[in-house]
């Protein structure tokens, strides 16, 4: 493990008890998200819901985290906030509590707007201090910090499946306790921050030169934003949906169709973990490529398949799916380089945004036309994967 005293940072070493701590915090704040969305077959009953106002809770998440991870990234690019990591687990936590205790819809937008404002604060700056304590192994350590997420979202489901519905909505409480604990240690990390730049100052600042022309460069972060955007369109909408296209399909209740989430979660994480270190020995790109196209046939088979199938098909989906997101944000990293908070707001909120404004919008046709008819689109989205021909080799520096 690496110690957080000042005279014993080393820039170049792997800071892997930095690392492991924010994938700790990540998934810690992604119980709490991902809570949110486990809960919306038990939100629909209480609050007589229909799918356009749980598309509607989607959006409201998504977009409010969205709009606002680009513009934390661009201020903390340019000036150093370490200690706003801890202040967006609070924010997470507040969210949850009302969440908890809300008595009208308009409450539960509320709950999701600021769960959504935590995760903007806490997504950039995490991102920045897992690259900084990377040692230039910029893969892993978006990995490891990633995998914390995925595994949160997994564990989410779980937590809901056998604490919040057993014991009703109020026992969302007891979850502070989660974010008190990621409040402490991002407490710590903050720390380490601080006392990394102190041993840093003397180094020349990174070159902000892109490696390709500026026009080359624009189209290919367009074209990662798309495949990250679609990629988050087809994961947010099974997130969302999952438990009421079985429960509908297959009759299964309601803490088996969670289970069911779990595997599909869990799988996503793996695949988050394993697409890293890939792309550190082969290159960020042949994982993009690999994990954008070779999803295809697998979705286009899922909404077709009997429940033993789907299953496997949806653990299948969300290893090799989930694959790809590390992979891209350290290619966009090293193509814009010097702009890390930028580039983590970007994909972890422009494109994540664009998840739940495709939820929302999915919803309106899963009241007008079934579930079913929604897994039916979905399954074409992953097409959209024959953009990645355009990605370019970049130099290397």
């Amino acid at each position: 493990m690496s110690s957080v005293t000042a005279g014993s940072i080393n820039p170049e070493k792997t800071a892997f008890s930095v690392i492991l701590a924010v994938s700790f915090c990540h998934m810690l704040n992604d119980i709490m998200q991902s809570l949110l969305t486990a809960l919306y077959p038990l939100l629909k009953a209480n609050y007589a819901l229909d799918f356009v106002q749980i598309g509607l809770l989607t959006f409201t998440f998504q977009v409010t985290a969205s709009m606002l991870q680009p513009a934390v990234g661009i201020v903390t690019d340019r000036w150093a906030l370490p200690y706003t990591l801890p202040v967006a687990m609070l924010s997470t936590c507040s969210g949850l509590l009302l969440l908890a205790h809300a008595d009208h819809f308009w409450m539960l937008l509320l709950a999701a707007s600021l769960i959504g404002i935590g995760s903007a604060i806490f997504h950039p700056e995490s991102s920045r201090v897992a690259r900084l304590a990377s040692g230039g192994r910029h893969g892993l350590a978006q990995s490891l910090f990633q995998v914390g997420g995925n595994a949160g979202s997994a564990l989410g489901p779980l937590l809901a499946a056998f604490i919040v519905l057993p014991f009703g909505q109020g026992s969302l409480s007891w979850f502070s306790v989660v974010a008190v604990t990621g409040f402490f240690v991002l407490s710590w990390v903050s720390t380490w921050y601080v006392r990394h730049r102190r041993s840093t100052m003397s180094r020349a600042v990174p070159s902000r030169t892109l490696p390709l022309p500026k026009a080359r460069v624009l189209w290919t972060v367009a074209i990662l934003v798309l495949l990250t955007a679609t990629k988050n369109v087809y994961l947010a909408s099974v997130s969302s949906y999952f438990t009421f296209f079985v429960i509908e399909k297959f009759g299964t209740s309601v803490q088996q169709a969670q289970l069911m989430l779990f595997l599909f979660l869990g799988s996503a994480a793996a695949g988050t973990f394993l697409g890293g270190p890939i792309g550190d020995r082969y290159g960020a790109r042949f994982v993009i490529w690999l994990s954008i196209l070779g999803v295809i046939p697998f979705a286009l088979m899922l909404p077709y398949a009997n429940l033993f199938w789907t299953g496997v098909l949806s653990v299948v989906i969300g290893l090799v799916f989930s694959s790809a997101f590390s992979a891209i944000v350290v290619f966009a990293q090293e193509l814009v380089p010097g702009r890390v908070g930028l580039i983590a707001g970007v994909f972890f909120g422009f494109a994540f945004g664009f998840g739940g404004m495709g939820a929302a919008v999915l919803g309106i046709f899963a009241d007008s036309h079934g579930i079913e008819f929604v897994y039916r689109i979905c399954s074409y989205l992953p097409l959209l994967g024959i953009f990645t021909v355009f990605l370019p080799k970049i130099p290397s520096r």
